[in-house]
Order: C-alpha cells, then sequence, then structure tokens
C-alpha cells in the first residue's frame, strides 16, 4: 500500500467534508488525539529540549478550543484547528489565521506554554526571587495596557510584545527565549537589562535540574471530548465580537468601495500590507492590550473580506482614516468592558 492511500485510509470520514458539513459537527465527535496529530512531533522535540536541561518535568497535553496552560494544571490545551490540516484550512477561512499554523510559530507558542506549565508545576510564582525579578503574579491583565515596542527590558518572543502584558506573561515568554534550541540569547539580548531576567531563568533552571516537579496533575481543562458545541457555534460565538464589527460597515463603506472588476485592489490585501505600520501605531496611540489590538486588526480585515471592499482613493489617506477606525472600534470595546473577552 502506498504512502498515500496508508494516509488516506487513516484520514477520518469527516476530513472529506465540505465546510458547511464540517460546522455541523460536534468537537467531541472530531475523535482527535494528540498521538495521531501533527503536533505529536513537536511535543517530542519539546520534551528532548527540556531533557536537555535537565528538567525532569514534560508537560502533558490535550486538544481544545484555543491555546492555555491552565492555572493549577502543569499541562498545555492545543487549538482543535492543530489536530488535522482539515481543520486548518477550515480555521484559516473562517478566522483570516491560525494561531500557530505554521511549525515556527506553532514552536515558539508551545515553548511559551511550557513556560507557565513549569512555573504551575515546580510553583515558581510564589518565590520571592521570582517575584522580585518578574513581580507579582496576582496583578491585574490591565486592558489600558500600553506596549512599548522599543523597550529592552523584556524578550521578543511571540508578536505583540507579549512579555510586556503581566508578570507571568515576561516569565513564560523569558523562559521560551532561553529553552530555544541553539539560543544564543546571551549575544542577542547582550546589553538589554532582560539579559538579568534570562540569566535568572537559567540560575533558576539549573537549581531545578533533577529534582522532580511538586505539582503532577495531569487533568484535562476543557478538552474537545467534554465538547457538545458544533464547529459552527463555535464560529458564531467566537465572532461575537461581529455584532460589533457591522456597526461599522459605514464607515468601512466610506472608506473602501465595493468590487466592481476582478483586477481592483482588495482592501483586506491593503490591510495585510499596512498591519505592521498599523499595529505599531496602535499601540502607541490606543491604550490597550497587544492581543486586544491584534482582534480587532483581525477583525476588521475580515469584515473587509466579507464585504468584498476595494481600495480607493490614495494609500496616504486610506491608511490614515483606517488608523482612527481601529482606534474607534478598540475605544469601544475598552469602554463597553468587552476586552476581558479577548485577554
Amino acid at each position: 500500500m502506498s504512502a498515500r492511500a496508508r494516509a488516506a485510509r487513516a484520514s477520518p470520514a469527516w476530513a472529506q467534508l465540505d465546510d458547511a458539513a464540517l460546522l455541523r459537527l460536534r468537537f467531541r465527535d472530531l475523535g482527535l488525539k494528540i498521538p495521531a496529530s501533527p503536533v505529536q512531533a513537536d511535543l517530542v522535540r519539546l520534551g528532548e529540549q527540556l531533557e536537555r536541561r535537565g528538567l525532569r518535568f514534560k508537560p502533558h497535553a490535550w486538544f481544545s478550543t484555543e491555546w492555555f496552560s491552565p492555572d493549577g494544571v502543569p499541562g498545555i490545551a492545543v487549538p482543535f484547528f492543530l489536530g488535522h490540516p482539515r481543520l486548518l484550512r477550515l480555521e484559516r477561512r473562517m478566522s483570516g489565521e491560525a494561531e500557530g499554523g505554521n511549525p515556527r510559530w506553532r514552536r515558539r507558542i508551545l515553548r511559551h506554554e511550557v513556560g507557565h506549565a513549569v512555573d504551575t508545576a515546580f510553583g515558581l510564582r510564589r518565590r520571592r526571587d521570582w517575584q522580585e525579578v518578574f513581580g507579582p503574579a496576582a496583578a491585574h491583565y490591565s486592558g489600558d495596557y500600553t506596549a512599548q515596542p522599543r523597550s529592552k527590558d523584556f524578550v521578543l518572543n511571540l508578536e505583540h510584545w507579549y512579555a510586556q502584558s503581566h508578570p507571568t506573561e515576561d516569565f513564560a515568554e523569558t523562559f521560551a527565549v532561553w529553552l530555544q534550541p541553539k539560543a544564543r540569547w546571551r549575544a542577542d539580548y547582550a546589553g538589554w537589562p532582560a539579559l538579568d531576567k534570562l540569566e535568572f531563568v537559567d540560575g533558576l533552571m539549573s537549581e531545578l535540574a533533577g529534582h522532580p516537579p511538586p505539582k503532577r496533575d495531569r487533568s484535562f481543562i476543557a478538552p474537545l471530548t467534554d465538547n457538545h458545541r458544533t464547529l459552527g457555534e463555535h464560529y458564531r460565538r467566537r465572532a461575537a465580537f461581529s455584532g460589533s464589527e457591522e456597526r461599522y460597515d459605514l464607515r468601512l463603506l466610506r472608506i473602501f468601495a465595493r468590487r466592481k472588476t476582478p483586477a481592483d485592489r482588495a482592501a483586506e490585501r491593503f490591510l495585510a500590507e499596512i498591519k505592521p505600520r498599523l499595529t505599531r501605531t496602535l499601540l502607541k496611540r490606543a491604550h490597550a492590550h497587544p492581543y486586544l489590538v491584534f482582534q480587532v486588526l483581525l477583525a476588521v480585515r475580515r469584515r473587509a473580506r466579507s464585504l468584498d471592499l476595494v481600495v480607493r482613493g490614495s494609500k496616504r489617506d486610506t491608511e490614515r482614516q483606517i488608523v482612527r477606525l481601529h482606534e474607534r472600534a478598540i475605544a469601544d470595546l475598552v469602554r463597553r468592558n468587552e476586552e476581558s473577552y479577548f485577554l
């Protein structure tokens, strides 16, 4: 039997369904298992990296609806769409982007999440020296947090300067950089105050090497096997933000135009091109959590695609209006306390 035939035989029946039929399936009926998924190889590699550093800890993992490492359980929840290529394609169509959808991005997230799991397994956040370096873990995740893109007090692993959002995220990001294979963090962060945090993590992990973690809970939190919701219900719920999106349709239609010919330049593509510059501008001016900014950027792009909008007028004027639209959307969300949905 050829490799292609074996793969087809092993592929679940739902992988052949169209989007409409797939969206009617319940999560629990997908039957996803980590060992049979593309994520397994990354988890094995992650375990090897931890072992090479002398840590007697390997986090367990399970599929859920999003990435997270729960408080009190030293494991990692992996989003369902990384369980099969068919689900990954669906996620990209429904959301415009899949978090961890390529190997490099996925491994960065896994190293970040294992940082949280190590924190939980060894109770690191309760240590006084940890708190002196990273701050109190009980600090509030502030909705009016403003990132400082040029700050050298924090490492850079995930997008949106995530280390700056909270002490536990600062530790997880620092741990992720420290754990990178063939890491050159001493050279990469030479002269940065963030190097002191990396040196602290290096010393702390040397102290923990060879010791089993006190916390060994292998529970699964919010696993797909307990989720009776359909994929369609999941995407509709996640698109709760779409109700907010649609309020800005008139403003989008003032900025862009409806497509008339195939040659018209898609607004979605224009938004993707200016995303780096737009992100920097919003983080400086919007006074919002980077993840909230990211969600608004993504939602506006989705809406532009749904309305099949195209660019009209000058790029400069269009970009200026787009900045104002995003600032208004972010301000509305913060004012109505909807930012908690995203953080």
